[in-house]
């Protein structure tokens, strides 16, 4: 499992991941809350899909939420039905995570402390012909769509990182494990920059972890390719019967941003329903 502008805080033809959730898909229990009070919470890829019901769920436990995306229409409308369904404003930042001139530029309109972070924002260059040209732009694509839009904004706000409550958990995917050509090979090169930056803000009681889902229906990642006989197929993959929904991931990502996980980084947590078994 991948967007430009800033509405002010309260308290390529590419198949984007993790979109297309409802609001009332991204409810959680009070219990999500962390102990001392609202977190600061950053979703990148926010708008649509799995980002969205992160952000809800983070937004129902009272947090105060940033989305973060390339689409201003996208991003606006679901900061504002967020917002509604949940009574806490969720901000919009618009911003191509993948540029760094625009990273730069939207620093200043991100919290200046932040509890978690999660990068969600990925998309999949689509294929672009023969040659080594479309090999080249297939695969700086999908590095640039799904290393840098993480790596850039991480780095860039590593010091707001809130010492001994700071979480970031990023978002990849099976094809990372599995193997899936240049998309997976880029979500894979999360998994080792992960385990590097646990062992850098490990000693100030920050963790990093990956959670990494199979097929996840209810997303703009597939498009028409979804349609009902590869939904079967792909759920008689799995141990459960069925194919995952937006609300699983965020569920999985909900628990590592806890306090309950705080003894937990450098992990990667499989959402896949038994597709590919842990190793």
């Amino acid at each position: 499992m991948a967007q430009n502008e800033t509405v002010g805080m309260a308290g390529a033809v590419v198949e984007v991941d993790g979109e297309s959730s409802t609001a009332a898909e991204a409810v959680s229990p009070s219990h999500d809350r962390a102990p001392d009070g609202p977190r600061t919470v950053v979703v990148t890829g926010g708008g649509t899909g799995i980002g969205r019901a992160i952000a809800g769920r983070f937004a129902a436990a009272g947090d105060d939420v940033v989305i973060v995306g390339r689409r201003r229409e996208v991003l606006a409308s679901a900061a504002a039905e967020l917002t509604s369904a949940h009574g806490r404003a969720v901000s919009p930042v618009v911003c191509d995570l993948a540029d760094p001139d625009d990273v730069e530029t939207v620093l200043g309109r991100l919290p200046h402390r932040i509890d978690v972070l999660v990068n969600n924002a990925g998309s999949r260059e689509a294929a672009a012909g023969p040659g080594p040209h479309a090999v080249l732009a297939r695969w700086r694509g999908d590095f640039e769509r799904n290393v840098l839009t993480a790596v850039l904004l991480t780095e860039s706000v590593r010091d707001r990182l809130t010492p001994e409550r700071g979480r970031v958990i990023t978002v990849t995917s099976l094809a990372a494990l599995r193997g899936g050509g240049s998309y997976g090979a880029s979500k894979a090169a999360l998994h080792a920059w992960n385990h590097s930056l646990a062992a850098q803000l490990g000693p100030q009681g920050v963790t990093c972890n990956i959670v990494a889902p199979g097929t996840v229906a209810g997303t703009e990642f597939f498009g028409s390719r979804l349609n009902e006989a590869e939904l079967t197929r792909r759920a008689g993959r799995t141990l459960v019967g069925r194919v995952g929904r937006p609300a699983d991931v965020a569920a999985a990502v909900v628990f590592l941003a806890s306090p309950e996980a705080g003894f937990v980084t450098g992990e990667i947590l499989q959402c896949n329903g038994g597709e590919l078994l842990g190793r």
